[in-house]
């Protein structure tokens, strides 16, 4: 396989695992708006289908853009750190095999980042718009920043706004510079689901410089039947998500003074997250499930009395732990109403 000839902006990583049916859609938007200076990464996770025979016919139509890497099955997170070693990229991206990005979209963020290498810019981290598709539903909804982050500039931690509690930058959002990754050491768990959590949180505090592209990038398609992020399955791995939460609260209440500039916005994206987990207990209706919650919240305080302090005064904080059964249907409604909003499973 040759390697590309000049430098490589972006390196694009897509984990598959059993992705022959869906994954031509991802590689084919990504390949559609990109030139030589991208690389995209297709880490086979020991899929069982023909995932791999895909990615080597990838690799072979295209050498120098596509790398085929097959690996023993490690989970979403050991197919992130392989794809990180590997990368060429001056930046670095995730896009799902079951998601796609907007190929008009991706077109102007390899422009701009080209932009910043020829500039020699150190921008740590580039946001963009993601859109929810959600599987038979004829609407879709769009996650934008532009009303918190300013446009077409460099900025910082001071510069970003207040942000709802539909506004995080999730991974799909995230462009990060390949070496502030690798100066931090990130390297996510293994056999672990929704590490997505951690590779958009843990290399904040690092970040000095961002810029946002105001574009509906990525498509995060959701409704896929046994999908992660269904209800079901999530409650059937609540012990993952209770991990990553719990990882999630000991970095920041481990490693970020309250004076650091990411403070604010890293317990903005753990109170929502901590009242996803909180509200899967509750929808498991069991009474071990309520004693976990209540030890979760439990284990903050102890950690860390400012951050618990903080989580649970906020409004979701308060919201997922009204007191009493009443209580709990209150939380749980809410919780319904915003999946008919969002469209999640």
């Amino acid at each position: 396989m040759s390697a590309p000839t000049g430098p490589v902006t972006l390196t694009v990583v897509v984990p598959c695992y059993n992705s022959a049916g869906y994954m031509r859609r991802c590689v084919e938007s990504l390949l559609a708006a990109s030139g030589p200076d991208v690389e995209v990464v297709l880490v086979d996770d020991g899929s069982q289908d023909g995932t791999g025979r895909i990615a080597d016919a990838y690799a072979a139509r295209y050498p120098g853009r596509v790398r085929a890497v097959h690996k023993e099955n490690g989970g979403h997170g050991s197919t992130i750190n392989v794809g990180l070693q590997l990368a060429r990229g001056r930046y670095f991206k995730v896009v799902d095999s079951d998601d796609w990005v907007d190929v008009e979209a991706f077109t102007r963020l390899v422009s701009t980042l080209r932009r910043f290498g020829e500039q020699d810019a150190d921008v740590d981290m580039v946001l963009s718009n993601f859109v929810y598709e959600k599987e038979g539903r004829r609407t879709t909804r769009t996650v934008r920043f532009r009303r918190a982050l300013p446009r077409d500039e460099v900025f910082g931690w001071d510069q970003v706004g207040r942000l709802r509690k539909t506004q995080y930058f999730l991974m799909h959002a995230i462009v990060y510079r390949t070496g502030l990754l690798r100066e931090v050491g990130l390297h996510l768990p293994e056999h672990t689901f929704y590490v997505d959590n951690i590779f958009a949180y843990m290399p904040l505090p690092a970040v000095r410089r961002m810029y946002y592209l105001d574009v509906d990038l990525y498509r995060y398609y959701i409704g896929r039947a046994g999908q992660s992020v269904a209800e079901q399955v999530m409650i059937g791995r609540l012990d993952q998500q209770l991990r990553v939460n719990r990882m999630m609260m000991e970095h920041v209440a481990r490693t970020v003074p309250p004076d650091h500039p990411a403070y604010g916005y890293m317990t903005h994206y753990l109170e929502i997250v901590c009242a996803v987990s909180s509200t899967l207990l509750l929808r498991s209706g069991t009474d071990a499930a309520i004693a976990t919650k209540e030890a979760m919240w439990r284990g903050i305080r102890e950690e860390d009395e400012l951050l618990h302090r903080r989580l649970r005064r906020s409004t979701l904080g308060t919201l997922t732990n009204l007191p009493g059964r009443h209580g709990r249907r209150v939380t749980l409604a809410a919780y319904r109403a915003a999946q008919w909003r969002v469209g999640f499973n």
